[in-house]
């Protein structure tokens, strides 16, 4: 087990560090547009992870985990629209949307919204659940869809999303529109959201929860308020996806309401499941090679969908504790032969 969590750890501070020196090297052969690329693949693996801790450690599978991300993508993007406009909203003046403002708000916004899809849903499991996650994600998406507003001639909402300036900075320092410095930006959140999320499933609070995945009748009847760890851990995760949502925003300058169709929180469970269930570092590789691989095989073939299909059951079906499993593999043998 010590021999598995140090590869796992070396895993880790591998693929990080290369994620770190691979932009330096697209910048320094001047091929920008890759930086924005990785970019948009870290902040999706930091929604990957946020999902990671309620389905891998919580043992609840949501199809609705989009409506987080772009709930937080909304909160960021409206807040900039307004902004643009000299238009005070929620008591921000339009000179702190240069700061992290909006970054907090998304996260609040996020949390909450899953603190009134959790109290629902959290009453119900099994397919129960996945079902229930899957209305309300719908339903948030079908709002935005039909959110519409038009001010002297501009407008935001419907299908047609919404595009907003996003040349703000961060802590004052560093512009989003510095594609290489908001990219290191984005791998520290990743970084910090990885630490804090091995520190929580470590703690008290984590061996409960996964207590409460593996026979919740128990833990219920040895005094744990089950329901309560479950949301606790709901509404979290729910504030992370929007930290990634906000993110997302940042990089995107759009949004759009096919942000929370429930198709990307299907992507977004097989990042998850295709890097590892419970390992918080597995979706962060299922992440990378699941949008690398949606990105680059349309350049080798219009039926790249034929392709990426069985790639991805290949993947499942050989690695059945996700990829970074793989590199548990000789351990496991190792153990097998001994018995």
């Amino acid at each position: 087990m010590r021999a598995a969590l140090d590869r796992r750890a070396a895993v880790a501070i591998g693929l990080m560090a290369l994620l770190a020196i691979l932009p330096l090297v697209a910048t320094w052969l001047d091929q920008g547009f890759y930086v924005g690329q990785l970019r948009r693949v870290l902040i999706f693996a930091i929604a990957a992870v946020s999902l990671d801790i309620i389905l891998g450690y919580g043992g609840m599978v949501s199809l609705g985990h989009a409506a987080f991300v772009g709930a937080g993508a909304y909160v960021v993007a409206l807040l900039h629209w307004h902004a643009d406009r000299e238009i005070e909203v929620l008591g921000l003046l339009p000179g702190t949307m240069q700061s992290l403002a909006t970054i907090p708000a998304a996260m609040l916004v996020a949390a909450l919204l899953a603190l009134a899809i959790g109290a629902i849903s959290l009453r119900t499991s099994g397919i129960y659940f996945i079902m229930i996650t899957l209305a309300f994600a719908q339903l948030v998406y079908f709002l935005f869809v039909s959110l519409r507003f038009e001010d002297a001639g501009r407008s935001y909402g419907g299908d047609d999303g919404l595009r907003y300036p996003a040349d703000v900075s961060v802590l004052g320092i560093i512009e989003t529109t510095n594609d290489l410095g908001f990219y290191f930006v984005v791998w520290a959140v990743l970084a910090l959201v990885l630490v804090g999320a091995q520190r929580l499933v470590r703690s008290r609070f984590g061996v409960v929860l996964q207590g409460i995945r593996d026979n919740e009748r128990r833990m219920r009847a040895i005094g744990f308020p089950t329901t309560r760890y479950r949301l606790a851990a709901f509404v979290l995760s729910g504030a992370i996806a929007g930290l990634a949502g906000a993110l997302l925003a940042l990089h995107e300058g759009y949004v759009s309401p096919s942000l929370m169709h429930w198709t990307r929180s299907g992507d977004l469970v097989v990042m998850v499941v295709l890097g590892g269930m419970g390992t918080l570092f597995g979706p962060v590789i299922g992440a990378t090679l699941f949008l690398l691989l949606e990105k680059f095989l349309p350049d080798f073939t219009e039926h790249w969908m034929i392709v990426f299909g069985p790639l991805l059951v290949l993947a499942v079906l050989f690695a059945r504790r996700g990829l970074i499993g793989l590199f548990d593999k000789r351990g496991e043998e190792a153990r097998d032969g001994g018995h």
